[in-house]
């Protein structure tokens, strides 16, 4: 490898796979690598200091090295910023030159960012140097292979897929089946994976603060499973696991009424009673229900420690659930429910499509206490990672077994539930039609939310 003072300040994760990379741009290989390193391990510093001394040692040569992301904005900006910023730390500034907003010229060489969402125009442009792909995970197979692949078919060129792991359907997955199967056959090293433990040796703040996440998230959370631990999630399976069933399961007993000095939050689930009307849109983001549920918490801020900056914990002490009743037939009971005998200090409420009306209405009744939650496939993706943080942690509780048909239908749902996992790090959590409903779910989701969003009097930023 070129001794690069850039590249030999990257850990020594990184300069193996920076060795491995310029021993196939300078021998003119052409091989394709993956490269997965955890999420803040230093992809993209690697990533800049390979375009950095490759831009400076073909300065004279009127070639191009190509990189995309997944989106122009942020990251194919961020991309392009990182690369400035080390162009003048290595005394080159004033010498390069941006160009048409989206390249970046030492000399004669270039480096072009592109994005790789599907409607950017990219065809025309070729990798004379090194054709780099990052967050390859959310790249779409069909673009990968139409569009970015051929600019270095004319050239060879060594390609870099970047990203960590998501599901088994992505197109980083592809590329490291493929490379695993190379270097059995002939030896070389293609894939190179180096999880949070491995970027952990090297600095121990970033120990401390992926520990901290796994406290956070659970060490089975899918964000800490694809993120730091680098094991692909398989879609299609259930929502919780019986692990997680018996950590929601909690020994306190159900209430019916607020208790003085206690916190109470509220999720309110609607029922899709014009669901007809909106379309297959909504019925898409929310599978057909036929009931309003409730679920009341009580919160719990000694699982914080007393840090009003952590997420508190939450038992779910009561629900209500009405099946077949008009909106309009529980304005009146829901305002005292929330309001008299629970005083709700956050209530989210369910406002997608015909539950617009009724969440305005509550708001209208209770003030900013009440938020509206609208579903879309990414706020419904993040609703269900909270969720599942919450149990991992052991911060959510259900109350004890009371023989009610409200305990029965929870956890029937709870036990049915299924996930399915999309690109761009996003999922999708339900209860197939065909096997029932998934009103208790979504209310608890809902709880989980309200609980995040209350702050007690005096916490900073309130």
């Amino acid at each position: 490898m070129v001794n690069s003072p850039q590249i030999n300040t990257l850990r020594p994760y990184q300069r193996e796979v920076a060795s491995a990379i310029l021993d196939s741009v300078f021998g003119r290989k052409g091989l394709t690598f993956s490269v997965e390193i955890a999420r803040q391990g230093g992809k993209n510093e690697l990533s800049s200091q390979l375009e950095l001394l490759l831009l400076t040692l073909y300065m004279t040569e009127p070639r191009s090295l190509v990189k995309c992301s997944p989106t122009f904005k942020p990251q194919t900006i961020i991309s392009m910023t990182r690369l400035k910023d080390r162009l003048n730390d290595a005394g080159f500034a004033g010498s390069w030159v941006a160009e048409l907003g989206y390249i970046i010229r030492l000399g004669n060489a270039r480096a072009v960012f592109l994005s790789a969402d599907e409607s950017a125009n990219v065809v025309g442009h070729t990798a004379h140097i090194l054709l780099e792909i990052d967050e390859a995970q959310d790249v779409s197979q069909e673009k990968y292979s139409k569009e970015f692949k051929p600019m270095g078919a004319t050239t060879n060129v060594t390609t870099v897929h970047y990203g960590t792991t998501w599901d088994d359907t992505t197109l980083l997955e592809e590329i490291k089946q493929t490379n695993y199967e190379l270097e059995r056959r002939d030896g070389i090293k293609r894939h190179f994976r180096y999880d949070w433990q491995e970027v952990a040796r090297y600095n121990p703040d970033y120990l401390a603060y992926v520990e901290g996440e796994r406290q956070r998230l659970g060490a089975k959370h899918p964000l800490f499973l694809t993120q730091y631990c680098l094991l692909p999630m398989h879609g299609g399976g259930g929502f919780l696991s019986p692990q997680q069933q018996a950590q929601l399961a909690g020994e306190h007993s159900r209430k019916h009424q607020a208790e003085s000095g206690k916190v109470y939050v509220a999720g309110v689930d609607l029922a899709g009673e014009a669901e007809a009307e909106e379309g297959a849109r909504l019925r898409a983001l929310k599978p057909r229900q036929d009931s309003t549920v409730v679920t009341i918490g009580e919160v719990d801020f000694s699982s914080s420690g007393g840090d009003v900056q952590k997420e508190p914990g939450v038992r779910v002490v009561e629900h209500y659930w009405w099946t077949g009743r008009k909106h309009t037939e529980l304005y009146a009971q829901l305002v005292d429910i929330i309001k008299n005998v629970w005083q709700c200090r956050r209530v989210v409420v369910d406002a997608t499509g015909v539950g617009q009306p009724v969440s305005s209405f509550l708001r209208q009744s209770l003030g900013s206490r009440v938020i509206p939650f609208t579903f879309s496939q990414p706020s419904k993706s993040g609703l269900g990672f909270n969720l599942l943080a919450a149990i991992n942690s052991g911060r959510l509780k259900m109350y004890a077994g009371d023989g009610s048909a409200e305990y029965q239908e929870f956890w029937f749902e709870m036990e049915k539930a299924k996930s399915h996992y999309r690109p761009s790090q996003t999922m999708n959590f339900y209860v197939e039609p065909g096997q029932g409903h998934d009103d208790f779910l979504m209310s608890l989701a809902l709880l989980v939310e309200a609980a995040r969003q209350y702050q007690p009097r005096g916490a900073r930023g309130s």
